[in-house]
């Protein structure tokens, strides 16, 4: 499939795979970095390296198969160590990572990127919060299109604890961009997310039966976005 490249400003760009998922290129003065690495694209170390010059870095927002489809280009990647299982085991993806927990900082020279744990969609979920310009690079958790939270890796009680950090450190960041659905996306989206996620049970909220990976599941409408659940 064709990745269509969209230039955000001189030092980030990101890039729609299959208009289903996509994954960010940010540079600095001295190094670039990948948050994710696609869905269906296998190369996309080399989509990164026509647009920088830079020493080129991965890192993985979580371990799902549609963030991680370009990680054999790397030796290494940075990833949180709770997200083990569902890289390895889960995903049965190969590779070496790097830990990062939260709050540390992967500093691109005078591009600081500090990691917020974001657990609840997967266990190892993180966000990536660029500091300077006040942007959320926020994976799957934020975002406006279908939120997949059925099976075994998921828990909707971390993931609404992780929706209320964020809503904790709105004043941090202008602008969410997320994995999925529209880009940008309003920071207001974390408290909507926040409120509606705990009432998935209302009847103001349509749902209808669908199937995903041969598993039956419910999709709930809850207006500024759609779950996925068991």
């Amino acid at each position: 499939m064709a990745i269509e490249v969209i230039k955000i400003n001189d030092t980030t760009w990101r890039f729609e795979d299959n208009e289903r998922v996509r994954f960010f290129l940010l540079t600095g003065e001295e190094k670039a970095l990948l948050i994710d690495s696609g869905m269906t694209v296998e190369n996309a170390r080399d989509l990164a390296e026509e647009l920088t010059d830079l020493p080129l870095m991965l890192i993985n927002t979580h371990g799902d198969r549609d963030h991680v489809a370009s990680n054999h280009q790397f030796d290494t990647f940075y990833m949180n160590p709770a997200e083990e299982e569902n890289y390895y085991k889960v995903q049965h993806m190969t590779g070496n990572y790097l830990p990062v927990e939260d709050g540390d900082v992967i500093d691109l020279g005078g591009r600081p990127l500090k990691i917020i744990a974001l657990p609840g969609h997967t266990p190892g979920s993180i966000a990536l919060l660029d500091v300077n310009g006040k942007i959320l690079f926020s994976g799957d958790p934020v975002q406006d299109g279908m939120i997949f939270m059925f099976g075994p890796q998921r828990n909707m009680d971390l993931y609404r604890e992780s929706l209320k950090k964020l809503e904790d450190m709105k004043d941090q960041f202008d602008e969410i961009y997320p994995s999925h659905g529209s880009c940008p996306v309003k920071a207001e989206l974390i408290g909507q997310l926040y409120l509606a996620s705990g009432n998935l049970a209302s009847k103001d909220y349509p749902r209808w039966p669908m199937e995903f990976f041969g598993k039956p599941v419910q999709c709930v409408d809850v207006k500024v976005a759609k779950y996925l659940i068991d």
